[in-house]
């Protein structure tokens, strides 16, 4: 059988129990980097075979997988942390089995971005799950625009040198919305910050971030107005102009300044 085998996110302790059955009953572990594997597997006296399945042989990875399994030998397939697939190598492993008709399992454990929803206290009940934004500044825009409309939370993750900028995107993008930043989950510098897009995340970048925006609000009618009809209205309700100004600004997810210069002169 294969297995697809969860590992801790962090705290080597939120292994299960079930996941150390099959890491010990496995004839080979075809892992993300045999080293951090290597680690794992010591830290609780198991010795097994590595192979590597990583981003850039997949697909030789899955026939040997397949070779395996179909010699009646136990393999378990893991990533560096958390969940196989889940914004990690395997998926290219498990449309090969699918379409080989291997059977596979899985067997569950820690995921970083559930962790972070927790953390994060954010709307939990819908989300939308989109993990690692592209490296391309154009393709980067293009799949938040996609999203731009959800009315459910956003999840990203980040390398936290990719933190700065993909906030920024979001920012261009999304408009002004509460965001919160997850970094270091299950570890002695756990941390969970709230913050607004448009004031980014201050402070040195450490460490895999799970990045939370909350969703689009419900569309006000007033936004489709333009920008200079939008702050007149509130000023012939009697509002002053910088009210006028903030309330507009506050209605479009943008900033007053952004609005001012397209209001010059009301």
């Amino acid at each position: 059988m294969i297995s697809f085998v969860a590992t801790p996110i962090g705290n080597l302790k939120d292994i299960t129990l079930r996941a150390l059955d099959t890491l010990r009953a496995a004839d080979v572990v075809f892992c993300e980097d045999t080293r951090h594997t290597l680690k794992l597997l010591t830290a609780y006296g198991i010795k097994k075979p590595l192979r590597s399945c990583h981003k850039y042989n997949e697909r030789e990875a899955a026939e040997k997988i397949l070779s395996a399994s179909r010699e009646g030998k136990e393999v378990a397939v893991v990533s560096d942390a958390g969940m196989p697939v889940i914004s990690d190598p395997g998926s290219a492993v498990c449309r090969y089995l699918r379409e080989a008709g291997e059977p596979y399992t899985v067997v569950p454990g820690a995921s970083a971005f559930v962790c972070a929803l927790v953390l994060s206290a954010m709307p939990a009940d819908r989300f939308s799950f989109v993990g690692f934004l592209p490296e391309k500044a154009g393709e980067r825009r293009a799949l938040l625009e996609e999203y731009k409309s959800h009315r459910e939370t956003l999840v990203f993750h980040s390398a936290p040198q990719d933190v700065e900028r993909d906030i920024a995107d979001m920012y261009r993008v999304f408009g002004e919305r509460k965001a919160c930043a997850v970094r270091e989950i299950t570890k002695i510098h756990e941390e969970s910050r709230a913050f607004l897009l448009s004031e980014g995340l201050d402070g040195e970048k450490r460490g895999e971030y799970v990045l939370l925006v909350e969703g689009a609000r419900a569309e006000n009618p007033l936004n489709l107005l333009t920008a200079r009809e939008h702050v007149k209205k509130y000023m012939d309700e009697g509002l002053d102009k910088k009210e006028a100004l903030k309330r507009a600004a506050k209605d479009r997810g943008v900033s007053k300044s952004e609005l001012y210069k397209e209001t010059i002169d009301l």
